[in-house]
C-alpha cells in the first residue's frame, strides 16, 4: 500500500502577521475600555447628581430603551414587508387588467 501524502496549502495570514493583528486589536481594546464603561443614560445620571440619586432613573430609561428595540425593529421590518407585498399585488392586478383590456381590444 503506497499512500501518498498530499500537501495542504494553508490559506490566510502567516503566523507572525496573525500574531501582530491579534495583539494590535487587543491593545486598542485595552486602550479604549474607559470609553465603554457604562451606557450613556446611566453615565449621565451619575454625572448629574453627585451621590448617584438619579442612577435609578438612568437604569429605568436604559431598560425601557433596550426592551422596546426588538419590537420597533420587527414592527418596522414587518410594516415594510407588508407594504412591499401590497405594492406587488397591486402591480400584478394592474398588469392583468391591462392584459384583459388588450385582449378585448384585439378581438374586436
Amino acid at each position: 500500500m503506497n499512500m501518498q501524502r498530499k500537501r495542504v496549502r494553508r490559506s490566510g495570514l502567516p503566523g507572525l502577521l496573525q500574531c501582530y493583528v491579534i495583539s494590535t486589536v487587543c491593545a486598542w481594546t485595552a486602550l479604549w475600555v474607559q470609553v465603554a464603561q457604562a451606557c450613556p443614560t446611566c453615565k449621565n445620571g451619575l454625572a448629574d447628581s453627585g451621590n448617584g440619586g438619579d442612577l435609578v432613573s438612568g437604569y429605568f430609561w436604559s431598560i425601557v430603551f433596550m426592551m422596546s428595540m426588538p419590537f420597533l425593529i420587527l414592527g418596522g421590518l414587518g410594516t415594510y414587508l407588508y407594504l412591499e407585498v401590497r405594492r406587488a399585488r397591486a402591480r400584478m392586478q394592474d398588469e392583468s387588467v391591462r392584459a384583459r383590456a388588450d385582449a378585448v381590444v384585439s378581438t374586436t
